[in-house]
């Protein structure tokens, strides 16, 4: 099979570190320059992909395109996409409900929309997350092609459109907010100063977030980007006759950590800013 072009919209630090893995098998990887902030072209520049002047050029260029983004703007650059007439193969990759994947599949009927969902670490320093393809069989051959010998571990889970997503966020909906309800029992313990003996009960336990809360300094700088996945897992479990409450709690108490994106935060500063309404 001939190594396609492939274009990466937009290489954030999943993104990026996906398309890095990408270009193992491809011609070029290519992204789109214009608009972008300096902290993108830094990581694209690392991940050595190839700058481009506009999207209209990436797409003319890519036979695969593969978009992660921000939840919220999926739809909004599948339109663009789709303004462009792309037909090639559109992976559809973001952290979004099944709903909403398949409406982007509607946008787009000159491409062959192929439903993903990334489950772990960007591939970086050792890390193997697993991206998880549902679509046409011929298209997600290709996809899987793609990451063959890679950091990024393709597997197929079908044809139907969705099937990819719905896992991604069935995993999240558990993942996510188990690091959440951490933040919250080790906040109500540290008011009543019996936070490190809280950790103690939780490291005699196999298993236990409780006995990592170093990781919620991590969780807070990730929640601008956590809280819109956990709105879409609560509209998936809505869509299923479940109850959606707790996963929009979650979502709910991450938008308190909205402003620490980037930030170096220790588990002190975290706590603190989830104690400020």
């Amino acid at each position: 099979m001939d190594q396609p072009t492939v274009g990466i919209l937009h290489p954030g630090s999943m993104g990026g570190a996906v398309a890095a893995c990408a270009a193992t098998n491809a011609a070029a990887v290519l992204w789109c320059e214009t608009g972008r902030s300096t902290a993108s072209v830094e990581r694209a520049t690392r991940f050595g992909l190839t700058p481009v002047a506009t999207l209209s050029e990436l797409l003319d260029r890519s036979d695969i395109v593969i978009s992660l983004c921000p939840p919220a703007a999926a739809e909004d650059l599948a339109r663009d996409v789709a303004g462009h007439r792309f037909a090639g193969v559109y992976v559809e990759a973001n952290a979004i409900n099944p709903e909403r994947t398949q409406r982007i599949a509607a946008l787009l009927p000159d491409a062959t929309v192929v439903d993903g969902g990334v489950v772990g670490s960007p591939p970086v320093r050792g890390k193997m997350p697993t991206l998880y393809l549902s679509g046409p069989t011929e298209a997600t051959a290709r996809v899987e092609a793609l990451f063959a010998d890679t950091a990024v571990q393709a597997a197929v889970l079908g044809t139907d459109v969705g099937k990819a997503s719905a896992l991604k966020l069935s995993y999240a909906s558990f993942q996510k907010t188990s690091r959440v309800l951490v933040a919250l029992a080790v906040g109500m313990a540290r008011e009543h100063g019996v936070d490190q003996e809280l950790i103690e009960v939780a490291s005699r336990r196999t298993d236990s977030y409780l006995s990592e809360p170093q990781y919620v300094a991590k969780t807070a700088t990730r929640a601008w980007r956590w809280g819109p996945e956990l709105e879409e897992a609560a509209d998936t479990l809505a869509a299923a006759g479940l109850p959606p409450e707790m996963l929009r709690a979650a979502a709910s108490t991450l938008a308190r950590w909205n402003d620490t994106k980037d930030s170096e935060l220790t588990l002190t500063d975290a706590l603190d800013r989830l104690a400020q309404p």
